[in-house]
């Protein structure tokens, strides 16, 4: 590691730690000598970053520090890289083409030296055989689940099981979610009475309702965390 991304990722440490951070724990995290950190804080204290604190007792930054938002490492920049190829490969237009404008975004604001990691990454996704040569998609355009969830009202959902067996359902959304092969829409069913997850590639229609859901969405979100902990509990 060089050492200005040394010193970006002592900034790193103390912002996201809530109680002091002592010298040694810096010093196994970033894989130096006690006396390389001890440096290092010297030096950014010269250059008025708000660190307090001293060897031995550990060190805090000054919770008002603000710091240029994408003062990325090369890790982080790839990280970004993975995870918007992942996006990309969705079946979600409006995402995959969110993520390609994230990526133009970044490579036109990092340094220089930094925008083969974005242009050149050493990682990636590797490419979804289930849909090379399938023009198969979901009938339901993603951004109208989004928009329920966001906007906390409920969907009329015609949806289709394993058998093809089609049932309506009144739903409380709470999240999309997407997988390798699929996305899925985790919701509270009126019909069941619980949580269900909604494969999106069965779903015929859905429609949304001039219905507020009676619940916030931390509640609701909660509630599913119960359930769907209690589901792996009992799957043990």
């Amino acid at each position: 590691m060089r050492r200005a991304e040394r010193l970006f990722q002592i900034i790193q440490i103390l912002r996201r730690s809530t109680r002091p951070v002592t010298g040694a724990a810096l010093a196994v995290e970033l894989e130096v000598s006690k006396r390389t950190v001890y440096r290092d804080i010297a030096d950014l204290m010269a250059q008025r970053v708000p660190i307090a604190g001293e060897a031995g007792l550990g060190y805090v930054l000054a919770a008002e520090y603000d710091m240029p938002p994408l003062m990325l490492t090369p890790a982080e920049l790839e990280a970004i890289v993975l995870g918007a190829q992942w996006v990309a490969g969705r079946q979600d237009p409006l995402l995959s083409r969110a993520a390609s404008d994230v990526l133009a975004k970044i490579v036109t604001v990092v340094p220089a030296h930094l925008r083969p990691f974005v242009m050149e990454p050493s990682t990636g996704v590797p490419p979804r055989l289930d849909v090379i040569g399938s023009a198969v998609g979901d009938a339901i355009d993603a951004a109208t689940l989004r928009d329920a969830i966001r906007s906390r009202m409920k969907l009329r959902l015609l949806y289709r099981a394993d058998n093809g067996e089609q049932t309506e359902r009144v739903v409380w959304p709470v999240m999309l979610g997407y997988s390798d092969t699929y996305s899925i829409l985790i919701a509270w069913c009126e019909l069941r009475e619980g949580f269900r997850h909604f494969r999106t590639d069965r779903m015929v229609a859905a429609e949304p309702l001039d219905q507020p859901i009676s619940e916030t969405r931390s509640q609701l979100y909660r509630r599913w965390e119960e359930w769907r902990a209690s589901k792996l509990t009992k799957a043990k």
